[in-house]
């Protein structure tokens, strides 16, 4: 078999793991068969236990814009643990890549680094609440912001009248401190916060989505938002864990000029290492410990291995960079959504520069209503295992992004194209 020893593998791993898996969406259940267990990753290509090569579109979730073990970031890894693994203390190394954060990103003038995207966001809803002395929170619906309580939540119908949890265990006072609202939405989004905006604390937002695929909110829709917010004394949080030093180093909100009070970062910024960071207006900032009293703390927040790879990816994200990954993801866009067009067939791919996801429809998706109405089921799967067999690795899921780094080239890009087109005529 093409894979046996990823399905031994796979087999041993369901008698020590949960499902087989460190996490659920690795566990191939939405797209049938047995998941991959990979050897090795270079550049932009993944290499499983029987020796199988595919290019990676996923990308460990879109924290590998430099692709898989560049040289840069290993050798600054591999120089940092011979000096030792953690501390303890304030090192070096978090100051320096501190530094370079504060210097790209408009809105974080203090940065506080943790150990993932979902220590970031909650991190960052407790320092809102701490610094307006307000308990509600909003969101919009199909925005993903990490396995937190009080983010698994979406709208269920009328809106914010019936809310329900996304997951098992979530106590009723957590999802009562939630609102979640349409994407896109800006009536209902002045409506809810006119009506409880002595009791928002602060608004969470991913300015492009990418867990509902691809979705960039509107400029007028961030516009409107950033206007409500500081008309209420509401906190502004952009959730740019993916988007951070994705399409530019300042993010999205760099590329609409819109600026949050508070940012949350991930992915990129550690180079395929766990990391998170959030960071924002220096007021709201100073309110954490040991400053002021919201507390937040972490043994390994900082790791002076992670700071130091980091900030040796990041330091190869100059303008250069960023002009041939988006140019080279334009025009693959424009090819493969032309070729649909041309034959009249009900999809495209939606992108923003090098974030993208194919949707099983023509019309634009514009909040997760849409995304669900376009999503491809039992199509997607079929499509999944079409490119698996081409040697062509996507996520295992229907509405997450896909991703392109700076590694790959055009003839990768080529070879997705053709695949895609074959199996879309057949």
């Amino acid at each position: 078999m093409r894979t046996q020893h990823s399905q031994e593998y796979f087999q041993q791993a369901q008698k020590v793991l949960v499902g087989g898996v460190n996490s659920p969406v690795r566990s191939f259940k939405g797209v049938g068969g047995h998941p991959l267990v990979m050897k090795y990753g270079r550049g932009a290509k993944l290499y499983d236990y029987d020796n199988n090569s595919y290019t990676d579109y996923c990308l460990s979730w879109g924290a590998l814009i430099l692709g898989h073990a560049h040289p840069n970031v290993i050798l600054a890894a591999k120089k940092t643990v011979e000096k030792g693994t953690s501390f303890g203390t304030t090192t070096r190394e978090e100051i320096e890549i501190a530094q370079h954060i504060t210097r790209c990103v408009p809105s974080m003038e203090l940065v506080r680094f943790v150990n993932s995207g979902t220590e970031a966001t909650m991190s960052a809803i407790r320092l809102a609440r701490g610094f307006t002395g307000r308990d509600l929170l909003v969101k919009f619906d199909g925005c993903y912001h990490g396995h937190f309580d009080d983010l698994l939540t979406m709208a269920g119908s009328g809106v914010a009248q019936l809310k329900r949890s996304s997951s098992l265990g979530i106590p009723q006072n957590h999802t009562d401190n939630t609102i979640s609202l349409p994407y896109n939405d800006a009536p209902t989004l002045e409506e809810t916060l006119a009506r409880h905006k002595d009791r928002v604390a602060c608004v969470i937002i991913e300015p492009v989505a990418g867990n509902m695929g691809v979705i960039p909110a509107s400029p007028e829709f961030l516009k409107r938002l950033r206007e409500l917010t500081k008309q209420y004394g509401i906190v502004l949080i952009f959730d740019e864990v993916m988007t951070g030093f994705r399409t530019n180093p300042g993010g999205v909100q760099a590329d609409y000029g819109i600026t949050p009070d508070l940012t949350c970062l991930g992915k990129i910024i550690g180079a395929g290492f766990p990391v998170g960071a959030y960071g924002g207006r220096e007021d709201i900032m100073q309110c954490l410990a040991p400053l002021g009293g919201v507390y937040q703390a972490g043994t390994f927040a900082g790791n002076p291995v992670v700071m130091r790879a980091g900030l040796a990816g990041l330091r190869l994200l100059n303008a250069a960079f960023y002009q041939r990954l988006n140019d080279r993801c334009a025009a693959f866009a424009e090819d493969i959504n032309g070729y649909f067009q041309a034959q009249d067939i009900p999809a495209h791919i939606a992108h923003y520069q090098s974030m993208m996801s194919i949707r099983f429809r023509k019309k634009p998706v514009l909040n997760y209503a849409d995304a669900q109405a376009a999503a491809g089921g039992e199509r997607y799967t079929r499509l999944f295992q079409h490119l698996l067999n081409a040697g062509i690795y996507w996520p295992p899921a229907d509405l997450e992004a896909f991703f392109v780094s700076g590694v790959h080239t055009r003839k990768d890009l080529g070879q997705l194209s053709s695949e895609l087109k074959e199996f879309f005529k057949s």
